[in-house]
């Protein structure tokens, strides 16, 4: 694969209820001679000789990231019958802001051409599926923090997996399990007040004029235009996020909060969505 690519336009950054894209292929690798560095991003995807990776202009297809599980999906193109299949996305580790779409074509002997137009199409009951769990994640995020921040000594949020088994979020401080009913309550509250849920990119002045220097992202990385994507939970919080959301919070649906666990100083909040 050519280390020259140019990054690769998210395009579901912007409108995450785009569910096809037209767009060029900029590259096309067979799976076995990707650089091992590459091929160690989907170390957890059994692959054969009949995968390849794919490497577009601009995508729709959300790569792993983030607690956020990948789209999957299909190419195909625009003026013949070829067609690949999409059964995992991730970054490249190899060259920066490049995503790799991981797959097989329907014929092996009908490939794509590099610069051939394209049409991408998402599984969309999966998108939304996950953005209604990346979405509630933030709202239990948010009432756990408004709820306890100040009552649990050395509180803060840690990190959290919004996949459909082990969707969760992790706190700084030991949350009893008697505050469960609360949590509950209160994310309830969340989503049935219909919260809207904004996209918008934020520099790190944006993050200080709204006195949340706490949230901008560690390591001092700037991206690529000075600023980062944040979602905006309207009347509850703000965080620095890359993932599909919808687009207000009653359309989570019900989100239940399944268990409280804790752990070495940290708490874990378990929760699915129905």
């Amino acid at each position: 694969m050519s280390t020259s690519l140019p990054r690769t336009i998210l395009t579901y950054q912007t409108n995450a209820k785009l569910y096809t894209l037209s767009t060029l292929i900029q590259a096309i690798t067979p799976f076995s001679r990707l650089p091992s560095a590459s091929q160690q991003a989907f170390k957890t995807i059994s692959t054969t000789d009949e995968d390849s990776v794919l490497v577009t202009k601009e995508t729709i297809f959300h790569p792993q990231g983030g607690g956020q599980p990948s789209d999957v999906g299909t190419i195909t193109s625009q003026k013949g019958d070829a067609k690949f299949t999409v059964s995992a996305v991730r970054q490249d580790a190899t060259n920066d802001g490049v995503v790799l779409h991981l797959g097989r074509f329907a014929d092996a002997n009908k490939p794509f051409t590099i610069g051939e137009e394209v049409t991408q199409a998402i599984d969309v009951e999966k998108r939304i599926y996950y953005s209604r769990l990346h979405t509630a994640g933030h709202v239990l995020g948010a009432a756990v923090r408004h709820l306890l921040e100040k009552e649990i000594e050395g509180f803060d949020e840690l990190k959290a997996s919004h996949f459909p088994d082990s969707a969760a979020c992790e706190f700084q401080g030991l949350i009893p399990g008697t505050r469960k009913e609360a949590i509950q309550a209160k994310v309830t509250e969340y989503v049935e007040r219909a919260m809207p849920v904004e996209i918008d990119f934020w520099t790190a002045e944006d993050f200080k004029k709204e006195g949340l220097e706490r949230l901008i992202p560690a390591g001092g990385e700037v991206p690529e235009g000075g600023k980062w994507r944040v979602v905006n939970i309207v009347g509850a919080e703000v965080y620095p996020c890359g993932g599909t959301h919808v687009e207000t919070t009653d359309l989570c649906g019900h989100v239940g909060v399944r268990k409280i666990s804790r752990q070495k100083g940290t708490s874990r909040v378990a929760y699915n969505v129905s």
